[in-house]
This record gives C-alpha cells, structure tokens and sequence, in this order.
C-alpha cells in the first residue's frame, strides 16, 4: 500500500505547533537535547511540516545566519523512519531557498551524514559535539 509523504513550508500557529511538538518528541524526548537549546531562532526561521497520508510525520526549518543559509532541525518521527520522509525534507528545503543562496550548510547528526551526502553535501571539518549529540559540520558544494 502507497503512502502519500507531503512536505509543505507552514507559518499557522497550529502548524507550528505539530513542528515544534515533533521536534520536541524527537530532539527533547529520544535524544535528550536540553530544551533550551533546541528552542532558538524561531521566529527567524522558515519552518516545514512533513506528512504521510496527512498524519504529521515530519519537522525541519532553514533561516538566514552571517554565513550563509543554514538547514536544521530535521526531525523525522520513530514510527515513520526508513519511509523517505527526511529525503522528502531535504529535497523541499533546498528547493524553497532563495535562488541566490550561495553558502548552504548544516550540522550533520552522524547517523544523517549520508542523507545529505546525497544532496551534495560534504564534510567541512572534524567531528563535534553539540547538545551531547555527535555532528560534523557540512556544506552544500
């Protein structure tokens, strides 16, 4: 049976909602990320919901920083995982940046490092930690 996996850019105080409450689930609740760290730059952020036959499955955001377009938050639900959702993310936040943005990165969860290898992202430096969780830092060549 075919699932339907939508990712779409939202602004509505309920959709935030369902993003920041995935987020939440994933990043505060399964990895242990202090909250105060994960609650930041929010209103500076251009935030995605991603959803599969229109159930909420999905978080992830971009924002604008003094280097360049940032890529963040990507949160895929634990039931949901393995289904192409975090690529589904992916390929819509690229797409929604701004024709011009040059500089593209992120800071990659180990266990992501390959998701954005697809998209053409690549190591720019050495393994670190960062609200306990092992990255590296990546950049969109």
């Amino acid at each position: 049976m075919s699932q339907k996996v939508q990712v779409s850019k939202v602004t509505a105080p309920a959709d935030l909602e369902i993003v920041f409450a995935i987020r939440r689930e994933v990043f505060v609740g399964e990895q242990n990320c202090p909250p105060e760290l994960e609650w930041e730059n929010e209103d500076v952020s251009n935030h995605f919901l991603a959803t599969v036959d229109g159930v909420p499955a999905g978080a992830s955001r971009w924002r604008k920083t003094d280097k360049g377009y940032k890529l963040e938050r990507f949160a895929v639900l634990k039931k949901f995982r393995g289904n192409g959702i975090g690529q589904e993310l992916v390929r819509t936040v690229l797409n929604d940046l701004p024709a011009n943005a040059d500089y593209i990165y992120l800071h990659a969860q180990i266990d992501a490092v390959t998701l954005y290898e697809r998209f053409g992202f690549v190591k720019t430096g050495p393994e670190f930690v960062e609200a306990g969780i092992r990255h590296y830092p990546m950049k969109k060549e």
